[in-house]
């Protein structure tokens, strides 16, 4: 069995949350050697600023232009205008710090809360400099999605993406197998970049489903567009990964659920595991922040990998 069978094997049986992230990163990184060339630089980059050796010079907000792709199968999957929009304003709430539920943070954890200083708006600007809504509605025979990118191309009945340098590209899907979204970390095909959230997942409203209604999926896979990883630093159950953030706790596996503070593992007592950081597998409910440590991961992919994005998106 390839290890990314066993992957989506042990996730898919045992957490409620699943993301493909690292499936697709580890694909990549074996079909890919440019791939893993490109990762191994925007991981000295993220190292540097983490670490406080680098910091950003950047002082005002970065306003990502989003292209929604809904690529529909059934009308219960073209999913209306109003369930887009609230996804974008939770985006601009969990990347600001300014989302209602941020005082739930563990005061343990409340100095470690981060505002990433990024904003988020639907692309009024098309690829072709026509005014747009920022969203593509696309019908299809296909009746559900996997990791394998077919869903971003005409040819295999899903949209093409947008220039990834100037949009982030946000497909919206009937994804299988109880895959709830994935994102293409940075340093791979612009072709495939972007993020991808099943319909119910997406937004607060619609066709968004408890526990997941509350717009968390596209957050997090955001969080993996910009550079980072798994709270867990995905070692399945072990202590042995890491998010290579030095602000979070090391935790044994995923958390699901909600779980109740603190809850100890790897000997991370005695506050415990991070559980409600968006890089982790809780409900949408129970993860509420960034750290400072993950937003200077965020801040290094939008200097170096992601820097198109910060110089053109005023105009789009």
């Amino acid at each position: 069995m390839s290890d990314a069978q066993s992957y989506h094997r042990v996730t898919s049986a045992n957490y409620s949350r699943w993301c493909g992230a690292m499936e697709v990163h580890r694909r990549l990184l074996t079909l890919n050697p440019e791939y893993a060339e490109n990762r191994a630089q925007i991981e000295n980059a993220a190292f540097a600023y983490e670490h406080l050796e680098t910091a950003t010079a950047r002082q005002s907000l970065v306003d990502i232009p989003v292209v929604v792709h809904v690529v529909h199968n059934t009308p219960e999957q073209n999913v209306g205008d109003a369930q887009i929009h609230s996804q974008i304003e939770v985006l601009n709430q969990d990347f600001r710090a300014s989302n209602p539920d941020v005082d739930k943070v563990p005061e343990a954890w409340q100095g470690l809360v981060a505002d990433a200083r990024i904003q988020f708006h639907l692309a009024r600007t098309d690829p072709l400099g026509r005014p747009t809504d920022g969203i593509t509605r696309t019908p299809t025979s296909a009746a559900d999605w996997d990791t394998d990118d077919l869903v971003k191309f005409s040819l295999s009945g899903g949209h093409d993406a947008w220039p990834a340098d100037v949009y982030l590209n946000l497909w919206v899907c009937q994804l299988r197998r109880g895959l709830l979204g994935y994102a293409q970390f940075p340093g791979g095909a612009a072709s495939t970049d972007g993020v991808v959230v099943t319909h119910t997942g997406f937004g607060t409203t619609g066709t968004a489903t408890a526990p997941f209604d509350g717009g968390r999926t596209a957050v997090h896979e955001i969080g993996h567009w910009l550079n980072l990883r798994h709270i867990w630093g995905d070692d399945d159950e072990g202590c042995s990964g890491s998010d290579f953030v030095e602000d979070t706790p090391n935790q044994g596996g995923p958390n699901t659920g909600s779980p109740g503070f603190p809850h100890v593992s790897c000997g991370n007592g005695p506050n415990g595991d991070m559980f409600m950081n968006y890089m982790d597998y809780t409900d949408d409910a129970a993860m509420f922040m960034f750290t400072k440590g993950q937003s200077a991961r965020m801040d290094a992919a939008l200097d170096h990998a992601r820097m198109t994005l910060t110089r053109q998106a005023v105009a789009v």
